[in-house]
């Protein structure tokens, strides 16, 4: 087998950090774009085509992204992940995973199927049924896009709130509560919740993003703020990566106004800049240890 792969779509800071890191650990990545891929039965020994590689396959891959595209495009390049996966090459994260990470309703199923502590959520087709939803909701509503990243898309509805037409929602009403801030949360009514960021099985870094908005994320302008990766936090986070099935992961949480941490989200492909940037830690470092690691014992 050759050298591990890193498939993204162009050669950033965060594809930089994880070059140098794997060197660090003795290996030597090369980056490549799924949308280079695809399959080549008949043509390769291992029936994929790869560039650079032939009849070679890579002795681990990090996907850093998977680019959007048509129905098509995203199957055909989540096809190539799960079939390396099937050759046996170890995935970071593989298809499996990022697919229930991009569907926030599978993500919410499989958090309540293991026990951790999420909002009450409700996802249906039927606008009239959602509708009625909202308006019987004990308070606010969040309507989120299925698949969404990043803070985009974000609705906070109130009770008798018009929920937006299904063209606007492409067909599907993802509906959770609406998380009230506990007692502790900021004086000035700032909003606040947490980033634990999850490598092989271990919390690495935390931080706490805070905005004046509700919408927390730090590409919609909140700041990360350092915190322990301990106690509840790393434990909710480990737990939740562990439920989808993600070798990395970066976990969103929420204290509510009980008191009690809540895991909003599971992202299978997270940036971390900000979280670099709050707490000075490059989480390249411990994927690349992680990867190299994995590539050693294939």
């Amino acid at each position: 087998m050759a050298g591990p792969v890193i498939f993204a779509e162009r050669v950033d800071w965060h594809t930089r950090s994880l070059l140098a890191a794997v060197a660090r650990h003795g290996g030597k990545a090369r980056v490549i774009s799924l949308t280079a891929c695809g399959f080549a039965v008949g043509e390769t020994a291992h029936g994929l085509l790869l560039p650079g590689f032939g009849d070679d396959l890579p002795a681990a891959c990090f996907v850093r992204s998977v680019p959007a595209g048509t129905l098509e495009q995203v199957t055909a390049r989540l096809g190539v992940l799960h079939a390396l996966s099937a050759l046996g090459v170890r995935v970071m994260n593989d298809a499996r995973a990022i697919e229930r990470c991009v569907d926030k309703s599978a993500t919410t199923f499989l958090l309540a199927r293991a026990g951790l502590p999420t909002p009450r959520t409700l996802v249906m087709e039927d606008r009239a049924a959602a509708q009625m939803l909202v308006d019987a909701a004990p308070g606010d509503t969040v309507l989120k896009p299925l698949f969404g990243a990043q803070g985009r898309g974000l609705a906070r509805l109130a009770p008798k709130d018009a929920l937006p037409g299904e063209a606007d929602t492409g067909g599907v009403y993802y509906l959770q509560d609406f998380v009230a801030a506990p007692p502790c949360a900021p004086a000035d009514g700032s909003h606040e919740d947490f980033r634990v960021f999850v490598v092989g099985g271990r919390a690495e870094a935390a931080m706490v993003r805070r905005g004046s908005s509700w919408i927390t994320n730090i590409h919609q302008g909140a700041t990360g703020i350092a915190t322990a990766a301990v106690g509840a936090l790393a434990d909710l986070a480990v737990r939740a990566a562990a439920a989808v099935g993600a070798a990395y992961a970066g976990v969103d949480l929420i204290a509510g106004a009980d008191g009690q941490l809540r895991v909003l989200e599971v992202n299978s492909m997270p940036a971390w800049r900000g979280l670099f940037d709050a707490t000075g830690r490059n989480m390249a470092d411990p994927l690349a240890a992680h990867l190299m690691a994995e590539t050693v014992a294939a």
